[in-house]
């Protein structure tokens, strides 16, 4: 018989989910964490208390009725979990891997308050992974008969084209790069999100009736005007922030300096890491450093460690305290063996006779008063410091492209790009024109582009429910570019050996 102290104790403590050894998996891209088994996902689902005023769904961005979900993992009914989850969010395989549950859902569960909260992330990526070993059949409403462009294929833009596609509207995604994902492909590491995955997510998208249309720039192939005058009714602009931010100091254009973008893209969308079988190079010395302190400088530190580096260190000018970056990525840094300096900020890079960088030049910092974000302003000391690297990659984020803003006459924006939109419906200053995620915002999380091309597709729904069709002006017609699909291949069964526990 089982003590009621065991029990208690059980109900207040998280199921911990397996990882690979970070001495094996840190010279690989193969997936980090190895999620839930069913015993274990059952074991966390028992934790969940069933509450009748369910705090934890107001913590979701997009809604998702997480009880119900839960309490249909408890009957083992799996695939009727994820289709539950599906009703408010498509990406439930992407989600339950980085959305930062942690600050979201989780932050409000009523077990937190006496111990830990429920593991509600990884019992979303259970369910998502089990529907990908088994499919389900999609379900296709009946068609309306409009036309909606959706521009962009990352987070925002499958969001709001799957949220169409379920309301029976007929939706094409045009993508700028050669593959369909966004962010999802060329931003997030393999070991943390695997292109499979992610490819699961666009199949899903897809058999919901969805077009995609890839090389397709937007704003240079055709304009947001050609596409109303093609005959879409609506146009929703989910195009990202893929615009690196520098930090403006003397040195930066020193060879061996990447934008965390440019070295992102290389490895994760154009296979780097499998260089010289693949025709991208790139080159990552010994002795790396990252500037910044958000999960894309994480994400690129762990990516130049598994690419050689030596040793890598992020330089953050806040303390351990103010890091953006979430907990649970910090964590698998530090095992990894990337070593943290905080409360420092580059002042020069310093260069060698080829142009290469040799060395940052930096100044210690020191905790002000809180700023606009909530955090201390961190003030420089007086004096320089010198380490020597061969490789920076400088991760202090990123910002909307202008390419669609400068060629839509009529768009209103911010001087930083970012356009301007009704928070609640995503309308932007032009009619049937919406728009969400990070060009709205500038860079934030996967799960709140989610939320804001939720938002708009919903708004499009009453837009073209209530307005008559706009008029062609001429017979400009969008021609299909290519294939979505995703080119990699099935991944690898994983190493069953050298597991350790992530708490």
């Amino acid at each position: 018989m089982v003590s009621s102290e065991k029990v208690l104790r059980s109900r207040w403590q998280r199921v911990p989910m397996t990882k690979r050894d970070p001495k094996v998996r840190a010279r690989d891209f193969e997936e980090v964490a190895l999620g839930y088994t069913e015993e274990e996902a059952l074991m966390e689902a028992s934790r969940c208390l069933a509450c009748t005023n369910p705090q934890c769904v107001k913590g979701c961005p997009v809604g998702i009725d997480i009880p119900a979900f839960v309490k249909l993992i408890k009957e083992k009914q799996y695939i009727a979990a994820v289709l539950k989850i599906k009703e408010k969010n498509s990406l439930p395989a992407v989600c339950g891997r980085v959305c930062p549950q942690e600050e979201q859902c989780q932050k409000f569960c009523v077990l937190g308050k006496k111990g830990d909260p429920l593991e509600i992330g990884r019992l979303e990526r259970f369910v998502a992974d089990l529907e990908r070993e088994r499919g389900v059949n999609v379900p296709i409403t009946k068609p309306t008969g409009e036309k909606v462009a959706v521009v962009g294929a990352g987070p925002a833009g499958l969001t709001a084209a799957a949220e169409l596609a379920k309301l029976g509207h007929q939706v094409t995604i045009f993508e700028a790069l050669h593959v369909a994902g966004g962010v999802l492909v060329y931003g997030i590491p393999e070991f943390r999100l695997p292109k499979s995955i992610v490819q699961q997510e666009v199949e899903y998208v897809s058999k919901l009736g969805v077009k995609f249309q890839t090389d397709a720039m937007v704003g240079r192939l055709f304009t947001i005007d050609e596409l109303l005058k093609s005959g879409f009714k609506a146009v929703f602009l989910g195009t990202g922030a893929g615009l690196p931010r520098f930090l403006g100091i003397p040195g930066e254009n020193l060879s061996e300096i990447y934008s965390a973008n440019e070295f992102l893209i290389r490895v994760n969308l154009m296979q780097a890491y499998k260089f010289p079988t693949v025709d991208t190079p790139i080159r990552v010395g010994k002795r790396v450093a990252v500037i910044g302190g958000g999960n894309v400088a994480m994400d690129s530190a762990r990516t130049a460690l598994r690419l050689g580096a030596e040793s890598v260190i992020i330089f953050y000018r806040r303390s351990r305290e103010e890091i953006p970056a979430r907990a649970e990525e910090i964590e698998n840094a530090e095992e990894e063996g990337i070593r943290f300096h905080y409360l420092v900020s580059p002042t020069r890079f310093l260069g060698n006779e080829q142009g290469r960088v040799k060395a940052i030049e930096y100044v210690r910092m020191k905790l002000g008063e809180r700023d606009e974000s909530g955090r201390c302003k961190p003030i420089p000391i007086p004096g320089s410091n010198i380490m020597e690297v061969d490789t920076v990659i400088v991760a202090v984020g990123r910002t909307p492209n202008p390419i669609i803003q400068s060629t839509t006459s009529g768009l209103k924006t911010t001087e930083q790009s970012i356009i301007i939109v009704n928070e609640a419906t995503g309308q932007t200053s032009l009619r049937g024109v919406y728009a969400g995620g990070d060009v709205t915002t500038g860079e934030s999380t996967v799960i709140s582009a989610m939320s804001a091309g939720k938002k708009a597709a919903h708004a499009i729904h009453e837009y073209l429910n209530r307005v008559k069709p706009i008029q062609a002006s001429d017979t400009f017609e969008v021609k299909d570019v290519t294939h979505w699909l995703l080119p990699w291949k099935k991944e690898k069964p994983k190493n069953k050996q050298n597991y350790q526990t992530l708490e």
